[in-house]
């Protein structure tokens, strides 16, 4: 089930906004359509994202991807156990798999991003 808490990408981001704060992973669509995820490559702590440019790049036996800020801000925290256990992704993309938290994020930023609703109405398009 799509988390009702969190914004969505065209490109399978999600984004769960608090305050200032940011915190982006792939959803379920994304992981289950790259299979078996076997490496990612996290940004540094206070690295600036732009919204729609690549953040980092996720590996899987199928392919290569960037996954691509939802919304701009600086790297706060990311999830370093990805690092050594990337395939966490595919077990719970909404939960422990969250990948990175940016900080300074503007919340109108988010404001062209879909709802869980629309989301699952986009991927139902996509398939």
């Amino acid at each position: 089930m799509t988390p009702q808490d969190r914004k969505f990408t065209k490109t399978h981001e999600w984004v769960k906004i608090e305050g200032t704060n940011a915190t982006i992973g792939l959803t379920d669509y994304a992981q289950d359509s790259l299979g078996d995820i076997t490496f990612i490559e996290l940004p540094p702590v206070g690295k600036k994202i732009t919204k729609g440019k690549g953040c980092c790049v996720i590996e899987s036996v199928k392919a290569a991807s960037d996954i691509f800020a939802p919304v701009s801000g600086a790297v706060a925290v990311v999830n370093k156990e990805l690092e050594s256990h990337p395939e966490k992704i595919n077990a719970d993309p909404y939960g422990s798999a969250w990948i990175l938290t940016i900080s300074a994020v503007a919340e109108s930023d988010a404001v062209d991003l879909m709802d869980a609703a629309a989301y699952d109405t986009f991927v139902a398009s996509e398939a």
